[in-house]
Order: structure tokens, then C-alpha cells, then sequence
């Protein structure tokens, strides 16, 4: 079953990465959520909407997660054409359908990039006696517990190629944060993750928690701590001068920081960050253009640069949301 995201331009789409999230019954409904909230969130914060994702499974039909929730699943295609394909793990690591090598052999023949989570990456790293490979420390203890001659990572995920293999349930946030971050800007990630309110994005070497590793947000401890005066003065931006002054950096510092760390210039970053606010308040509440521009530091041309960058007045955009009603 195909879905998009919470609303679709009528055109200028040039491209749409395309995600298969294969499920089996009694898969886990955390990671589930973990994959398509991530995808459904940067839908509607980016100014077109550029992921699509289906729910797949071996035979198609509805399929019953560990919490008893349904999900309507197409079957995996013969020759399948997705992007990024997300196996969700599973409450039975023994489940017959977690066996995909032919599968995942289908897909990245195809350049699809593979993500196991959990019990699914437990399931691969059995069967093909990988080593160097991560998954769930409690499916981890399960591995050795049965013979197998080596331990798994616990880092949050490791890549080899093609195939990533995830430790799952609430990392799966940072999983799929890390893979829209390959397609859209940082602002735009940092803002998904904020209306999630996931608050530290790991990256995929980052421990498990168990192991008592910090981690940072964008992984340079100034650089968060730029952002978090940046979201604190949404309403009045902070010029970014007085910015390099209280962090104790100079103007290009900053900007080297913000290039490496997240592909963008500081005021860049701003200006997004403050669009994305204005967005939400736009989509979300009563308050005039004019009291949203105000409330997001635009106390002139607001109309103007939101179009700029979402391609659409916040009043047509308006009377386009009310006229379709909430969804």
C-alpha cells in the first residue's frame, strides 16, 4: 500500500526516493513508527514533499504487529524498484520470515541500501555468520547464548555496502534521521527531529545506550550549542556576529562548522529553521500571516521568502489545507 506524506504539490517534483518497509507478523511497532514517522514528518516540513513509502510483506495482506495493530501490506515485488528498504524487527527471532537473503539480494541488485533492524539484523548475521555486524544487545546476548563464534556490535548500526545492520526500537529514529539527512537539508532533519522531540541525533557508531556514551546532536558540542540560542531567538534573530561573540569563534569557524557538520552557512541554517516554525504555525494554528511572520523574525516580506522556499504564499497554501480539511 502506497503512501505520501501529509500533502503533495500538484507539480515541479523532480524527484521522490522511494522506501519498502517489509514487515512479518509479530513485528515490532516502535520501529515501525520509528521509519515512517521520520519519512511522514520530512514530507510536510520540506518544500516538496520527497519521500514515499510502502508497507511489504512475503505474501501481502494485513499483518499483526506484537501490539496487535494492523498494517495492509503489498507483497515484495519479483523485481523491486525501491531506494531504501527498512525490515522491521520482530518479537520472534526464530520467525521463518526474517530468512531474506534472496530478498535483500533482489534489492540491492537493484542499488536499494538495506536497513535490518534488530531480530531481522540477528536473522542476517546468523545466517550468514557476519561478523562486524551490529543488532539489539539483548539479540546480541541471544548469539552467543547459541554458539555463534563471535559478538555483535553494539553500536547503533554498521554499514557494509549495501546491507545495514541496526540495533532498532528507539534507534531506528536515528537510522532513518541519518538516511533523509542524504536528501534533504540540515535544517529541515534538525526540525523533523525536533517535532519528534528527539532530542540527541545519533550517529550510526554511537553506543547503545546501555554502554554510557554522550552523545551530541550534531556531533560538535559548539555547533549545538549555537543551535540551541538559535531556537531560543526564533522571534528576534540573533545577528551572527553576537553568535561567533558568545560562542567565542570567529565568523569563519562558524561557517566551516555549519558547511561540515550540516552542508549549509549559518544564516542558511537560520532562515530554515525559522521557515519551519513559521510553517507549523501556519498548518497548525489561527494566528494571522502577519502574526506568524512576526512570532518567526520575518517583520517584513515573510509572504515573499516563505514562497521563495516553500514555492507556495502561506495564504494560498492556507486556503488549500482548510479546503481539503485536516489529515
Amino acid at each position: 500500500m502506497a503512501v505520501r506524506g501529509d500533502y503533495a504539490s500538484a507539480s515541479g517534483i523532480a524527484r521522490q526516493w522511494q522506501f519498502d518497509i517489509i514487515v512479518a507478523d509479530g513485528f515490532v511497532l516502535t520501529e515501525l513508527a520509528g521509519v515512517v514517522d521520520v519519512l511522514r514528518i520530512a514530507n510536510r516540513v520540506c518544500p516538496m514533499p520527497p519521500f514515499t513509502f510502502t508497507y511489504r510483506s512475503l505474501k501481502g495482506g494485513l499483518v499483526s504487529s506484537s501490539a496487535g495493530a494492523y498494517v495492509p501490506t503489498d507483497p515484495i515485488p519479483a523485481q523491486p524498484r525501491a531506494d531504501y528498504v527498512f525490515v522491521i524487527g520482530n518479537t520472534d527471532p526464530d520467525n521463518p520470515e526474517l530468512s531474506l537473503a534472496r530478498v535483500i539480494s533482489d534489492y540491492t541488485y537493484r542499488d536499494a541500501k538495506v536497513f535490518l533492524l534488530a531480530e531481522a539484523a540477528s536473522r542476517y548475521i546468523k545466517d550468514k555468520g557476519a561478523e562486524d555486524h551490529a543488532t539489539h544487545w539483548e539479540n546480541a546476548s541471544f548469539l552467543r547464548e547459541r554458539g555463534a563464534g563471535f559478538d555483535a556490535k553494539f553500536s547503533i548500526a554498521t554499514e557494509h555496502g549495501p546491507v545495514v545492520t541496526c540495533a532498532g526500537m528507539g534507534a531506528t529514529v536515528d537510522v532513518a534521521l541519518a538516511v533523509i539527512g542524504r536528501h534533504i537539508s540540515g535544517a529541515a532533519r534538525m526540525t523533523v527531529a525536533d517535532i519528534m522531540l528527539h532530542e540527541n541525533i545519533r550517529d550510526f557508531s554511537s553506543m547503545q545506550p546501555f554502554s554510557g556514551i554522550k552523545t551530541t546532536t550534531t556531533g560538535d558540542q559548539t555547533l549545538d550549542q549555537c543551535i540551541k540560542i538559535m531556537q531560543a531567538n526564533i522571534e528576534e534573530p540573533v545577528p551572527i556576529n553576537e553568535l561567533v561573540n558568545a560562542l567565542g569563534l570567529s565568523n569563519r569557524s562558524l561557517e566551516r562548522k555549519f558547511k561540515s557538520y550540516l552542508g549549509t552557512t549559518p544564516n542558511g541554517f537560520y532562515r530554515e529553521m525559522r521557515l519551519a516554525k513559521a510553517n507549523n504555525l501556519l498548518l497548525n494554528t489561527t494566528m494571522s500571516v502577519r502574526e506568524i511572520g512576526l512570532a518567526c523574525g520575518f517583520p517584513n516580506g515573510f509572504s515573499a521568502v516563505y514562497k521563495s522556499f516553500y514555492g507556495i504564499t502561506p495564504f494560498v497554501l492556507r486556503r488549500q489545507r482548510r479546503a481539503v480539511g485536516p489529515g
